[in-house]
């Protein structure tokens, strides 16, 4: 059953393209001249990139039924990450590039979801928010509060953010893992 761009919600998954994709967000435009049309931003489940699409308004997608699975990450082999199913204790190796992305947000024995879609796994989303330690950064300095100032600082899983002048080496942050934006010190 075809859906249509009158039926878009957020977070709903499409195929587009012959891939699977999930609408981050969407907006129904009428102008004054000429058809209505749908601005959409539509994230890759293989590659994970987000891309702008505009669709004429009435076009239709097929629907895709993504399962999810919540795992916990155990370690990782060398070979990939070692995941434990939550519900059965079975443990499965996904491989780096399946992860993509989501794999700079884990630490070990942290949760995350695995998405099937037609029984094939196609990506992992990590919990919203992460608490990590920054590792490597700049030292700060007393009256480094100043409003938009940002330094790149390295967290313990490896990933590269901007955080505030203020965070030092050692200090746990929260991070927003959909965008990897600095949340809050912890």
């Amino acid at each position: 059953m075809a859906i249509s761009t009158a039926d878009f919600k957020n977070g709903m998954c499409i195929e587009y393209d012959g891939k699977p994709h999930t609408i981050v967000e969407f907006q129904h435009v009428k102008p004054g001249k000429g058809s209505a049309f749908v601005r959409t931003k539509l994230r890759d489940l293989n590659s994970g990139r987000v891309v702008e699409y505009t669709f004429n308004s009435g076009t239709k997608f097929e629907p895709i039924h993504i399962d999810k699975k919540t795992v916990q990450y155990l370690y990782n082999d060398g070979s990939g990450f070692v995941m434990m199913d939550t519900t059965s204790y079975e443990q499965v190796t996904i491989p780096d590039d399946v992860l993509g992305d989501a794999a700079k947000w884990l630490k070990e024995n942290d949760e995350c979801q695995l998405l099937y879609a037609g029984g094939k796994l196609i990506s992992a989303e990590p919990q919203m928010f992460v608490e990590l330690e920054v590792t490597e950064t700049d030292p700060g300095f007393k009256g480094d509060t100043v409003q938009g100032g940002t330094k790149p600082a390295t967290l313990e899983t490896g990933a590269q953010v901007q955080l505030p002048l203020y965070i030092n080496q050692g200090d746990k942050v929260q991070i927003d893992t959909r965008d990897g934006r600095f949340v809050k010190r912890i």
